[in-house]
Order: C-alpha cells, then sequence, then structure tokens
C-alpha cells in the first residue's frame, strides 16, 4: 500500500487559494456577463469558441471537446442560445450523423458588443492584480496544468488561445 503524501503546510495554502479561486471565479465571471448582456460564462465561452473557427461553425462535438461540456450540456446551452437566435444548427454536410452548430450574424453581434466588458472584468479581477512577471508565470504554471489534465489538447486553451 502506498504511503500518502500529505500536503506540506505551503502545499495546503497554495491548494487551498487555487481551489477558492475555483470556486469564486465561475461566479463573479458569470455575475458581469449575466448583467450587462444576458448570457453566462458559459454561453460566452461557446460563443466565444464559435467566434473563433473557420466560418464560425463547429461539429458539435468539436464543440463540446473544446469548451469541455458534455453533449446533454452543451444541447440545453445551445437550445438557449438558438432561440435568442445567436447559433444555428444544422447538418454535417461530411456526415450525415453528426450536426454542426453556426454562429449567427446575431451571435456574432452578441460577441462583439460582450467582449469588451468580459475583458475589462477579466483585467480587473486577474490580470491587473499580477506584475506582468506573475502573468507570465501564471500562463507557464496553468499551460503545466493542462499537460495533465488535457493531455489531448481538446479545449481551446491547451492549443495556446
Amino acid at each position: 500500500m502506498t504511503k500518502t503524501r500529505w500536503l506540506t503546510k505551503d502545499e495546503q495554502v497554495a491548494w487551498l487559494r487555487m481551489a477558492a479561486v475555483l470556486e469564486l471565479l465561475p461566479g463573479v465571471l458569470d455575475a458581469q456577463l449575466t448583467r450587462d448582456e444576458d448570457l453566462t460564462h458559459f454561453e460566452y465561452y461557446v460563443l466565444a469558441s464559435l467566434s473563433e473557427a473557420p466560418r464560425r461553425t463547429l461539429r458539435i462535438t468539436a464543440l463540446a471537446s473544446l469548451t469541455n461540456a458534455t453533449l446533454p450540456r452543451l444541447s440545453r446551452v445551445l437550445t438557449g442560445l438558438e432561440k435568442m437566435a445567436l447559433v444555428e444548427r444544422s447538418e454535417c454536410s461530411e456526415d450525415r450523423r453528426a450536426k454542426n452548430v453556426t454562429l449567427t450574424e446575431a451571435g456574432w453581434a452578441k460577441v462583439v458588443k460582450a467582449a469588451p466588458g468580459h475583458v475589462e472584468n477579466v483585467r480587473g479581477l486577474v490580470l491587473d492584480q499580477l506584475s506582468q512577471e506573475q502573468v507570465e508565470q501564471l500562463s507557464s504554471i496553468t499551460a503545466q496544468l493542462l499537460t495533465r489534465l488535457d493531455p489531448e489538447g481538446r479545449m481551446f486553451a491547451s492549443t495556446g488561445g
């Protein structure tokens, strides 16, 4: 039986701080986007991911991978975004079993309108709190963590953005 490698005091502090950030940050990101644009952070992430895709279109399975969403969760979110006319689903011409999702012009306009407020929020909450050296360290640390958490490089962040 393997002996438990307990956290040192410094490791415990670092882990608890990271866990707190992981718990607090999503709610604060959601609050700003919901207040300003009537979008959740995940909905914004879906729209932004589509905005970066060729022809603003992805297979639903590829979008699920990029956003780390289960297909049922993504389907529910896409249904809501369709009701707002921000995305459209269609048959995939290369594979009849697959479906594509495309960002509409209204969806593109929503991303363009939402982006400045989201970026300011990200700056105010995270990036402006750090020195340039710390931003570089954060990027390096998260890239290293992603090699273990996302070894296939499925998520957009794992590709280097």
